[in-house]
């Protein structure tokens, strides 16, 4: 039989899907204009009721001007129960690991070492090579030392090895920056979707780092390339619940534990575009943070649909027909991500689109059914509440259909491609090499707003906001760009689908 060909990426599959959106919003946005007003009418409300008993009792006119006096307060001031906010959560910094050079991999040494390996045939090799020249990936890209060796080294140790070349130094990279302790952490957060050892990963770190008896730690595994943002979000609530709190989140994913050595060619996709890479970030709830932090937290959001068993069996890891592991992706994959993109996109719109630019659309909508129905109805943009945005590394044709679906443009999107070239995908840790890419080329300014987002197995689609909350210079020199950000944006290839 057979193998698999790679599912085709048909015109407009994900594009039109999310461009029923802004239609599909219609409905939230209308409810949502008078959600908004809530707060606002309810403490209208109240005052009149007051006011009414002040009349009815025939009271002096200075009782009348301090009861107005005390509720614009109340309204300016935001506080009592009208305004009751949890503590602003903020992200004091953010690092990203750099590989050393020893752990490149050219297309020539990836295609002539996958030749000189007894699992592969000539098939499968040429495959992978295809896969490759049409990715988007540049031969810059990092694989693990342990698959540099022929055949690759996959057992536990290396695991284990391949997990401590990539967290300790991102750990000490961040406490650096921050200029903090290891005992100063009170959370400790660590996704890795493929690699789940018993002492966990948050274990491994807590030894290393002899952290405190009482810091709470997690481990998140499964989670696909979303698990960056479950992270995030995770600490939020945490940190919601946990005072005057610092807490760490560590997002990896550790390739020698995935790799997949049979002829399956749904399976062969993640040896070619996965690559190396990690992430550490700092947040913490604690008020003095505010002036010393790089963003503050705006909210999260989660959608997933793997109630659906045909979108919960569009990836999934399993055995081939010969009994070794891979993770399968299925045909599917572009139809479901575009669904459950477009349902979490519909809700997000709801929540951050200004004010004026919703009762803008609605006006427009009404005008067209009963006035002018020859008119045009007036689509808000995402760009007129985000300045910046950090998309999935899931490949340069997927990201330029999700683009297509958001209205969004080349320089918004460099980011995202210029990762993909320069890093490959780095599952749940690419998000911040957007994010640093964005910083080294200095264009995140102090009240910016940037949208990450990331989406994975499950599916789950998960993202966050950030707001620059103080100027972000000089980042060129210490991040993982600071070697070759001139030389980006590069001129990108027309993307293909191989077959």
């Amino acid at each position: 039989m057979d193998p698999l060909p790679l599912p085709e990426l048909k015109q407009d599959s994900v594009s039109n899907i999310m461009g029923i959106f802004l239609s599909t919003v219609l409905s939230t946005h209308l409810f949502s204009i008078p959600l908004e007003l809530l707060p606002f009418s309810t403490l209208v409300l109240v005052f009149m009721s007051i006011e009414g008993l002040f009349v009815f009792h025939k009271w002096e006119p200075i009782f009348h001007v301090l009861l107005l006096f005390s509720f614009l307060l109340l309204f300016v001031l935001g506080v009592g129960p009208f305004a009751f906010k949890p503590p602003s959560v903020y992200l004091v910094d953010f690092s990203c690991f750099k590989p050393p050079n020893c752990c490149k991999v050219p297309f020539s040494h990836f295609t002539e070492h996958a030749a000189m390996i007894e699992s592969f045939d000539s098939e499968s090799v040429e495959f992978m090579a295809k896969i490759l020249a049409s990715s988007g990936l540049s031969e810059d890209t990092y694989l693990p030392p342990a698959l540099h060796c022929i055949p690759p080294k996959t057992h536990q140790r290396e695991y284990v090895k391949e997990a401590e070349m990539v967290l300790f130094p991102l750990m000490d990279d961040l406490l650096s920056k921050a200029k903090l302790s290891p005992r100063d952490i009170d959370l400790l957060i660590i996704n890795c979707s493929g690699f789940c050892p018993s002492p966990s990963l948050p274990s491994i770190i807590v030894n290393k780092y002899s952290m405190r008896s009482d810091v709470k730690s997690y481990s998140l595994s499964g989670m696909g390339c979303s698990a960056g943002a479950i992270g995030i979000d995770l600490a939020q609530n945490l940190l919601k619940t946990n005072r005057n709190s610092i807490a760490i989140v560590l997002s990896t994913e550790i390739l020698s534990a995935g790799w997949y050595s049979g002829h399956e060619r749904s399976m062969l996709l993640l040896n070619c575009l996965f690559r190396m890479g990690s992430a550490a970030v700092l947040l913490t709830n604690k008020k003095e943070a505010s002036k010393s932090s790089k963003y503050r937290l705006l909210r999260t959001l989660r959608t997933q649909t793997a109630f659906e068993d045909k979108a919960y069996l569009t990836v999934i890891r399993e055995e081939d027909t010969s009994g070794k592991l891979g993770v399968t992706i299925n045909k599917d994959l572009l139809q479901a991500a575009g669904e459950i993109l477009r349902s979490h996109v519909t809700i997000l719109g709801s929540q951050i689109l200004p004010f004026k630019a919703k009762l803008r659309h609605a006006i427009s909508i009404i005008r067209m059914k009963f006035i002018k129905k020859s008119g045009k109805v007036y689509m808000p943009s995402f760009k007129t509440a985000i300045q910046h945005f950090c998309l999935p590394t899931s490949g340069r044709a997927v990201i330029r259909e999700i683009a297509k679906g958001l209205k969004l443009d080349e320089r918004d999107i460099e980011a995202a491609l210029m990762t993909l070239h320069r890093f490959g995908n780095q599952s749940s840790s690419s998000m911040w090499y957007e994010l640093a890419y964005l910083e080294a080329k200095e264009r995140v300014k102090e009240g910016d707003k940037v949208w990450l987002l990331g989406m994975g197995t499950g599916p789950k689609c998960n993202s966050f906001g950030l707001e620059c909350v103080r100027p972000i210079v000089g980042e060129s020199k210490k991040n993982p760009w600071s070697d070759c950000i001139h030389l980006y944006p590069i001129e990108a290839v027309p993307s293909k689908s191989p077959t």
